[in-house]
């Protein structure tokens, strides 16, 4: 099973604040089946350079690397990348993907986003060096209206939402229909820290599993896996 969005780089955002409780979060992963963590800290466009995001990245990770003990899941380095208008110009993108992949998990405004907004959107889906991922869309699904939701699906545009929506009963139900319908392609974490934003993804998993059986729940990972090419052997 993959976690597609996590914060549990130490020291790197407002996720996990070191190494034990990165380790932490690891372990609990783990006993909810996770055998593959993306780890996506936040990139803010307006608060520091690609190039210096990197270097903080590559530090975190291996300092976590050393700590880490057997049979905690293997760990992919991606990001949460902030949307600004024109950041489909932003010469260094594709070094925000998702290690060994296309995939670029984009964070979009929690607002009702303008024609121009979703012009560059569909524009970035078609450019070959990045596949758009729009993270933990249940946030701001209702603020779009259905035709803009059928452009971006439409345009091979691919969609992540949070554990937490198939956890709450006021949204179970529709996140259970939106995996039957296949609006959703990746399920994340987004774990911060071990108290209010802490792992609950295994929850995620049974409850696809109980209503709509196993094998929608291993063909939803299954395509995860194929995403990630080689990063994975399945």
């Amino acid at each position: 099973m993959i976690d597609w969005h996590s914060h549990i780089l130490p020291k790197m955002d407002d996720g996990s604040r070191d190494v034990s409780e990165s380790i932490a979060l690891l372990t609990m992963q783990a006993e909810q089946g996770v055998d593959t963590v993306i780890a996506t800290p936040h990139f803010y466009a307006n608060d520091e350079t690609v190039e210096s995001f990197l270097k903080r990245r590559k530090e975190s990770f291996e300092r976590l690397q050393e700590a880490l003990l057997e049979g905690m899941p293997k760990i992919i380095l991606g990001a949460e990348v902030r949307y600004y208008r024109g950041i489909s110009r932003l010469s260094e993108l594709k070094s925000l993907r998702v290690e060994g992949s296309k995939l670029l998990l984009l964070e979009m405004p929690e607002s009702k986003w303008t024609e121009d907004v979703v012009r560059e959107l569909v524009e970035m889906s078609s450019m070959s060096k990045v596949r758009l991922v729009l993270a933990h869309i249940e946030r701001y699904f209702d603020l779009q209206s259905p035709a803009v939701w059928n452009r971006l699906y439409e345009s091979g545009i691919m969609m992540q939402v949070n554990a937490s929506f198939f956890d709450s009963f006021s949204t179970k139900r529709k996140a259970l229909s939106w995996v039957k319908k296949g609006k959703i392609h990746f399920i994340g974490s987004d774990c911060h820290n071990l108290t209010t934003r802490k792992p609950k993804i295994g929850n995620a998993f049974a409850a696809i599993e109980k209503k709509l059986g196993v094998d929608y729940l291993v063909a939803l990972n299954e395509y995860g896996y194929s995403k990630l090419g080689t990063q994975i052997m399945v």
